[in-house]
């Protein structure tokens, strides 16, 4: 049975990852972004959680870099990429989302762990609240393209955001 556990996630992952988003996706992810800044964004400036804090076009560029791998591809790959069924398996994907997002907004408080410095941070409810939101996006994103891709950059954009003119934490 695990055998057919692992052949079943590495071929939905392989499908995850080789899916080309068809033009309907990329508006799709155009909208979404749209409508997840109209919400985290005013929350983040009530909140505090974000402030205006424009970065070098350095710091900028080198938070790019690093987010494509950690943490867009880094957390799209098994939350997204493995945790949602893509179309071919099944018809209704709702537990699998939600519990995608469940597992994501928790995995920030449990990286405290190894990140004890993001704790105040990653522990905030704003913030879980914007992961959970973020995470509930790019796994409708990923359900709705066959592609983690939608997702992965809806999360880099979010991120590199938020580090390069939001307050984020830099590296």
């Amino acid at each position: 049975m695990s055998g057919k556990l692992i052949e079943n996630s590495a071929a939905r992952l392989k499908r995850a990852v080789t899916t080309v988003p068809k033009p309907r996706d990329w508006i799709e992810l155009a909208a979404v972004t749209a409508l997840v800044a109209a919400v985290t964004v005013p929350l983040g400036l009530k909140t505090g959680l974000l402030h205006y804090e424009p970065r070098s076009p350095r710091v900028i560029a080198l938070s790019a870099l690093i987010v494509i791998f950690i943490p867009a591809l880094g957390e799209e790959l098994p939350f997204r990429g493995l945790l949602i069924p893509d179309r071919s398996e099944t018809k209704r994907a709702i537990w699998p989302i939600l519990i995608s997002t469940a597992l994501f907004t928790g995995w920030h408080v449990f990286e405290t762990l190894w990140q004890p410095k993001e704790r105040p941070l990653f522990t905030r409810p704003d913030f879980l609240a914007w992961a959970a939101w973020l995470g509930l996006w790019c796994a409708i994103l990923r359900r709705r393209s066959g592609s983690i891709w939608p997702g992965v950059i809806l999360h880099w954009a979010t991120v590199v955001g938020w580090i390069g003119w939001f307050g984020g934490p830099t590296f």
